[in-house]
């Protein structure tokens, strides 16, 4: 494959909400990584567009101090930048504005003449979910998916409230786009190690034969957050851990430890074994069950990094009495032959002592008074998927102590890819990007995804809506969740194993490295 995508017919990018946090913390960056790696070619545009105006220069000032912070590449050291600035484009355009797209599409075609674009089209909606259907018409009234080329657009989540929500916004899209141009983004998918899950499992012949409920115990999925709702209080409320990160991050990390080997590495092969695990995990029967099975907090007051943080229910727009919860936690069932009877446990929470993103496959232990069980205290075999902050995997397994003495300790075996001299890794938002512009859907969620997602999250939030609340927990902020979080484990004889920057029991080290 080629990699500068844009050598052959060039590409226009359209960037709705282009003064927001989201373009200037990822989009531009990413787009100017995508120009200094050679895949872009100068036959591309970028079209900002907000309601606030800004002149060319001011906007394009604004995309270097972007790129200034948040970019991986050094543009300071940069000779190329004003040739790539130039493409850069800003319009000031309010959606509800019809006339506003005639516009827009006269622009568009004056860029593409400049820049040799035979229209392909890449319509990026960092916009609130209610504006999407609008805009989608809008593009279409205004001419602007008229053009010889491919018409692309990305949607960031939140897709929909509910099912109902999203199948209504999905109603409204689909008047415009066919499912095959609508690229749903979640970022997590374009994490390096959430992509190597499926090269760790399929490639290598010790672990698929064990992947099963023959010889995993359980597999654990933490995404834990130090951060409180800082401005977002508002959208908080309205949304709470379950919709925020399960439905969508932590559901997609299921089923990617979950899914068969597909048929052919095609994207839609790949996402149809992604479907069967969101449709094969179990719903909750009635409001006892989600009880038994799903715990729901909210932060207090409490220390973190040596520095008091106020309660959920003092931050800016959140009720005093507000159930909302900012800690979710779940034990589910994947229902299917590979998977029958091993629990999935997922947690997700706010104001926790680290930021971490991991991934804990626990294998059964070998039968008691057996051999070496006999005389010691043997620990689980665990496989460890480092997604985020620190990249990697580790394995831990039993060992003899060096020495005369036959005990037995752990040893971890530590692949740190955040260690490599010199590696610049993609970031997340770049890599789909990139995706998108040459038509890889693979990391991208397809619209039965989103419906059997939200089916399993309407089970629960709907149990919670009719309660009193008096389900919802609290934990102190600084600490790792409440009680109940355990006792989800604890009941089955299982404990949650610490994550990256959690105190662990002393374990033997070894470091491994990846050959050069």
């Amino acid at each position: 494959m080629n990699n500068n995508l844009t050598s052959q017919s060039g590409v226009t990018f359209f960037i709705f909400g282009a003064t927001g946090d989201l373009a200037k913390r990822k989009l531009y960056p990413a787009i100017y990584s995508l120009f200094r790696e050679g895949k872009l070619s100068e036959r591309f545009a970028v079209i900002g567009l907000a309601r606030r105006h800004r002149s060319i220069e001011e906007f394009q000032n604004d995309v270097y101090h972007s790129i200034q912070e948040f970019a991986r590449y050094d543009i300071s050291k940069d000779d190329n930048w004003k040739s790539f600035v130039n493409h850069f484009e800003y319009m000031s355009l309010n959606t509800n504005d019809k006339n506003g797209f005639d516009d827009l599409n006269q622009l568009t075609e004056s860029l593409e003449q400049r820049f040799n674009i035979k229209g392909n089209r890449l319509f990026y909606l960092a916009l609130a979910p209610q504006l999407f259907g609008q805009v989608a018409n809008n593009l279409r009234s205004g001419g602007l998916l008229q053009s010889a080329g491919w018409h692309r657009v990305v949607i960031e989540k939140p897709f929909g409230y509910d099912l109902k929500s999203a199948e209504d916004l999905n109603t409204q899209i689909r008047e415009v786009f066919e499912e095959e141009e609508i690229y749903r983004i979640d970022h997590y998918l374009g994490k390096e190690m959430i992509q190597n899950i499926e090269v760790i499992r399929f490639a290598n012949a010790f672990f698929e034969p064990l992947w099963n409920n023959k010889y995993i115990a359980n597999i654990q999925i933490t995404l834990s957050e130090t951060v409180g709702v800082g401005d977002r209080g508002g959208y908080y409320e309205s949304s709470g851990a379950l919709r925020d990160m399960a439905q969508n991050h932590m559901l997609q990390m299921v089923a990617m430890m979950a899914m068969e080997p597909p048929s052919r590495m095609e994207s839609e092969d790949i996402r149809d074994e992604k479907v069967k695990v969101l449709r094969s995990i179990r719903s909750y029967k009635d409001a006892q069950e989600v009880k038994d099975s799903v715990v729901r907090a909210q932060y207090t007051e409490g220390t973190l990094n040596n520095k008091i943080v106020k309660a959920y229910r003092d931050e800016d727009s959140v009720s005093k009495t507000s159930n909302t919860e900012t800690f979710f936690a779940a034990e589910l069932y994947v229902d299917n032959f590979r998977w029958a009877g091993v629990p999935f446990y997922v947690r997700t929470g706010k104001r926790l002592p680290a930021k971490a993103t991991e991934v804990v496959v626990e294998f059964k232990n070998i039968p008691e008074n057996v051999y070496f069980a006999k005389t010691n205290s043997l620990e689980p075999n665990l496989l460890v998927f480092r997604v985020n902050p620190q990249e990697g995997i580790y394995i831990k397994f039993n060992a003899k102590k060096p020495g005369g003495e036959s005990m037995i300790i752990p040893v971890a075996m530590d692949f740190c890819q955040s260690c490599e001299v010199g590696l610049n890794t993609p970031e997340a938002y770049e890599r789909l990007v990139f995706d998108a512009i040459r038509g890889d859907s693979t990391y991208f969620t397809r619209w039965d995804e989103v419906a059997s997602a939200w089916k399993y999250i309407d089970s629960i939030s709907e149990s919670w809506s009719s309660s009193d609340g008096s389900d919802l927990q609290h934990y102190e902020a600084g600490t790792w969740g409440p009680k109940g979080m355990k006792d989800l484990l604890e009941k089955k004889g299982f404990k949650w194993w610490p994550v990256h920057g959690q105190e662990e029991a002393e374990v033997t080290w070894v470091q491994v490295k990846s050959e050069k």
